[in-house]
C-alpha cells in the first residue's frame, strides 16, 4: 500500500497525542509507519511543514463562525472552540504557535480570527495585531493550563486551578480584549 500525506499527517497527529511534541520526530513517525525516513519527504519537505500540516488537523473540527452572528459572539466562541481543541492534545499549543509563526494564515480558525477582528472594526494597520493578541492569549492560557498538569503530576502537593477555575480565566480575558476592541481609546 503506497503511503499517503493523510497517513503521514494522521500519524503524526497521533504520536502528538500519544507521547506529546519531544517524541514527534521523523525518525519516529518513518518508525510508526514502517518506512525509511525518506519515504516522509515525498509528502511533507519539512518538520516545520509538517508541524503545520499537525496544527491544521487539530483545528479541522472547529466550524466556520456564522456570517450573520455578531462579531464579538463569533470571535469569543471561536477563541473557545480553539482552546478547547488545543487543550486535548499535550503540546498541542505549541504546535499550534508555531505553525501560526510560520505561516500565519495556514490554519482556516487563525484565518478567521484575523477576519472577525476586521469585522468588529479594528483598523487594517492594526487589525493583525490584535488577531495575533487573541491567538496569544488562547495559546498561552492551554499552555499555562498544560504546565501546572505537569507540574502537579511531578509534584503531587502543587495545586494548579481546577479546569473549571481555568477556563473562567479564559473567558475573562477574552472578555477583557473584546471590551477594549469595542471600546478603542
Amino acid at each position: 500500500m503506497a503511503l499517503s500525506r493523510e497517513q503521514v499527517v494522521g500519524t503524526a497527529v497521533d504520536i502528538l497525542r500519544r507521547y506529546g511534541l519531544a517524541d514527534l520526530s521523523m525518525r519516529r513517525l518513518a518508525r510508526e509507519l514502517d518506512v525509511q525516513p525518506g519515504a516522509l519527504y515525498w509528502h511533507v519537505a519539512s518538520k516545520q511543514e509538517l508541524l503545520v500540516e499537525v496544527a491544521d488537523a487539530l483545528l479541522a473540527r472547529i466550524e466556520e463562525p456564522h456570517p450573520e452572528r455578531p462579531p464579538a459572539e463569533s470571535l469569543a466562541s471561536l477563541a473557545s472552540a480553539i482552546r478547547e481543541a488545543v487543550l486535548q492534545v499535550p503540546d498541542g499549543a505549541e504546535v499550534v504557535a508555531l505553525a501560526y509563526a510560520v505561516e500565519p494564515g495556514s490554519v482556516r480558525p487563525l484565518r478567521d480570527v484575523v477576519r472577525l477582528v476586521g469585522r468588529l472594526g479594528v483598523a487594517p494597520a492594526e487589525r493583525d495585531a490584535v488577531a495575533e493578541l487573541v491567538v496569544h492569549h488562547v495559546l498561552g492560557s492551554v499552555g499555562i493550563e498544560h504546565d501546572r498538569r505537569r507540574a502537579e503530576a511531578a509534584e503531587p502537593d502543587v495545586s494548579p486551578p481546577s479546569p473549571a477555575e481555568a477556563a473562567k480565566a479564559f473567558e475573562v480575558g477574552i472578555g477583557v480584549i473584546l471590551r477594549g476592541i469595542e471600546r478603542p481609546s
